[in-house]
């Protein structure tokens, strides 16, 4: 890999955009060490001061960790996401330069528990709209999203659901979010969740409930999340009126 000279980019700038991109295309896992700088260098045919100006900046951002003695290490990342502040998951993910992947999709129309009825303020016995989502980036699922929709949502199968769940409800369907209620707790991972996150049975995960409503406060979508615990946190902000 050689860079360009004459561009009006920095070459620590090239280079740093070059790990990045290896980074985020998942040639790298958590914990994994980078060549030495003498070794890029020589790769990238610059000098090794320019090579360690891009990675500094990769540190800087929390993307690489410097582990002395031994190298620089790819960090661990944590997605920390605010109660106060939420958002479509995908949105939420890209503003944080995270790449969303699905690694499954399944809708259908199904029975339901009776807290989705209850949730929902639907009748018993009536089918609601279900919609389940395994989501991660390109290395590894993180978070796994069952959804239920009151039936006046009017979504079936053929949305492309990959794509934001909000902005579907918003511009094809006029239903416009507006209040989340939320609750969470710790639990540990049973056999289905574990293996979905790739995870350790009975390995401590985080579990999200959300009911979203609308403007007149009716119910839209009762959604449960379960979150890897090593990728997510979440924050509160608490505002004095």
């Amino acid at each position: 890999m050689r860079f360009d000279q004459n561009s009006g980019v920095p070459l620590y700038k090239q280079i740093e955009n070059y790990i990045r991109e290896e980074i985020k295309s998942g040639k790298f896992n958590d914990g994994s060490f980078l060549p030495k700088e003498e070794k890029l260098a020589n790769q990238f045919g610059v000098s090794r001061n320019t090579v360690r100006q891009g990675i500094s900046n990769l540190v800087n951002d929390g993307l690489l960790k410097r582990t002395p003695g031994k190298g620089t290490v790819l960090a661990e990342r944590t997605i920390t996401t605010r109660l106060s502040e939420w958002h479509s998951f995908r949105n939420e993910m890209e503003k944080k330069g995270i790449e969303v992947k699905d690694y499954f999709i399944n809708a259908g129309f199904e029975n339901a528990s009776e807290e989705v009825y209850q949730k929902l303020e639907v009748d018993k016995g009536k089918k609601v709209f279900k919609l389940e989502r395994l989501r991660g980036d390109s290395v590894k699922p993180f978070v796994y999203f069952i959804s239920w929709f009151h039936p006046r949502v009017q979504l079936d199968e053929n949305e492309d659901y990959s794509k934001s769940l909000y902005t579907i409800l918003e511009e094809k369907h006029s239903v416009v979010p507006a209040y989340s209620e939320e609750e969470l707790d710790a639990i540990e991972a049973d056999d289905k969740i574990a293996k979905l996150l790739h995870i350790k049975k009975k390995k401590p995960i985080l579990f999200r409930k959300r009911l979203v409503l609308d403007s007149r406060e009716r119910p839209i979508e009762f959604n449960i999340g379960y979150y890897r615990s090593d990728k997510f946190k979440y924050s509160i902000r608490f505002e004095k009126k």
